[in-house]
């Protein structure tokens, strides 16, 4: 990803060592606003090896304005058997409720979206609490379709060690 200045001086780039604990302060404030304040266990050493160690496996675009991350984009790839192409999942899209109106989430969004159409990729999908009516608003200026066949599951904590261990 090639850096974007935004019409405010504000910066469009891919994270970059250093970004950690910015991305973190994110993650936790997304928490907050998903209503889920205690459930972050990430630090800021994790988020550099996962994004910025030998093999990464997820990636993150950010906003940059005095210095400081006004919004991230974290994100990673999928794989459709069906197209028999990859496509991203982007696990977080965060902007700053101060930095907010800015067009920093559609900026983050449509940087993705370039990613998909350089690379061949098939589709950019995300999950959003049901009850975020602004942010599915949002999502709905972009020309984003709810999936309502589709419901997310999960496997996690206790359930997820006894599947593994019934194997």
């Amino acid at each position: 990803m090639i850096a974007r200045a935004l019409t405010d001086g504000a910066l469009l780039r891919a994270a970059r060592p250093g970004d950690e604990t910015g991305i973190l302060a994110c993650i936790t404030a997304l928490a907050v606003y998903e209503k889920e304040p205690d459930a972050v266990e990430n630090t800021a050493e994790a988020i550099g090896e996962t994004l910025f160690g030998p093999e990464p496996r997820a990636f993150a675009h950010v906003v940059e304005r005095d210095g400081a991350i006004a919004g991230i984009a974290v994100w990673f790839l999928t794989y459709s058997t069906w197209t028999g192409r990859h496509g991203i999942w982007l696990e977080d899209l965060f902007v700053d409720e101060t930095q907010r109106g800015r067009g920093y989430g559609k900026a983050l969004i449509g940087s993705l979206a370039a990613v998909c159409v350089e690379r061949g990729y098939s589709r950019l999908e995300w999950t959003v609490l049901d009850w975020n009516a602004p942010s599915i608003a949002f999502y709905r200026s972009l020309g984003a379709a709810p999936m309502d066949d589709w419901t997310t599951q999960r496997l996690a904590g206790d359930d997820l060690a006894a599947l593994a261990a019934a194997r």
